[in-house]
């Protein structure tokens, strides 16, 4: 099994074998990132990787995972942003008692309307 020499931002260099790393890569952009769990301080870490960098992990045994971009990306968006007091108005919203079921009657409009 072969050794993956990456780097820790709060460790270091760290050595870690191939089942220790994963690589990642976009199915609509081919960006390509790597990761693992420091074997010091068990800080997940991710690192972007080109693709010469992929695909030397992938071809020394680091499993590879191809992903997709999430579905509502490529929605259409109607309606306007939302603002800061549409963000104020859901932080009372919640904060208040059966806020759930206020936004259930309202059938999930608009939630500073009450």
């Amino acid at each position: 099994m072969a050794t993956v020499r990456a780097s820790c931002p709060t460790c270091g260099d760290v050595e870690l074998t191939t089942r220790e790393v994963q690589v990642q890569v976009c199915s609509a952009t081919d960006e390509g990132t790597y990761s693992f769990l420091c074997p010091s301080c068990r800080l997940i870490v991710n690192k972007p990787a080109e693709p010469r960098v992929v695909e030397l992990l992938v071809s020394a045994g680091v499993r590879l995972v191809n992903w997709d971009m999430p579905a509502e990306l490529s929605e259409a968006k109607y309606g306007p942003a939302i603002n800061y007091d549409d963000l104020l108005a859901f932080h009372f919203e919640v904060e208040s008692e059966n806020w759930l079921e206020h936004v259930i009657a309202a059938g999930g409009g608009s939630l500073g309307s009450r």
